[in-house]
């Protein structure tokens, strides 16, 4: 089955108060590097990535880790502008694995998990900690059409919200489904998690 990996690296990060992507974790990788890395582990080549067109540094970075790198023109519209972007560059799959850059925390199991529901015939998928829905969530081809879609600023949520029915949800022991990181306070680790 053709599961394809799409990060999402095109927002505008402005409560960081810098270019949070490319900030530096505890181990000198960037956030969105961090983030590549973990879908790289489970889906090697089919990992795509969307980024404004300004952001030819990260754009860089991305490639040299063996990314597909799409440079999203209505990028400032908001995130679901992004995702229509990046499922049309993708193309024709079986399904779409959705991250976000800006959660670099997630296991990379967590991630086979997700996809492994996917090719299992399922046709929206989200991992769950302590019963909050996290990320990254997949959805099967048949909702092709409405991610490319999407406009504005709301993501796959609208697709997920409207199908709810359908989602398989997937138990797991992984904090970093629920962690992102959108101030510089967010790169400390939460206390009893």
């Amino acid at each position: 089955m053709n599961v394809v990996a799409i990060l999402l690296a095109a927002g505008s990060a402005t409560r960081f108060g810098s270019d949070k992507l490319l900030h530096a974790l505890p181990h000198e990788v960037p956030i969105a590097i961090q983030a590549a890395r973990h879908l790289r582990a489970v889906f090697e080549e089919n990992v795509f990535v969307v980024v404004r067109p300004e952001a030819k540094e990260l754009a860089g970075l991305l490639r040299k880790e063996g990314c597909k790198v799409v440079e999203c023109e209505n990028a400032a519209e908001g995130m679901g502008a992004s995702l229509a972007c990046a499922v049309r560059a993708a193309g024709p799959a079986d399904a779409y694995l959705i991250a976000l850059a800006d959660m670099p925390f997630i296991r990379a199991s967590t991630i086979a998990a997700v996809r492994d529901a996917l090719a299992g015939g399922a046709a929206l998928v989200a991992p769950y900690f302590r019963a909050r829905r996290g990320h990254p969530v997949g959805l099967s081809a048949k909702f092709r059409m409405e991610l490319e879609a999407l406009r504005g600023d709301e993501g796959a949520r609208k697709v997920l919200t409207a199908h709810a029915l359908e989602l398989v949800k997937i138990p797991v022991g992984d904090p970093g489904v629920i962690r992102d990181i959108d101030t510089p306070g967010d790169l400390t680790p939460p206390v009893g998690v």
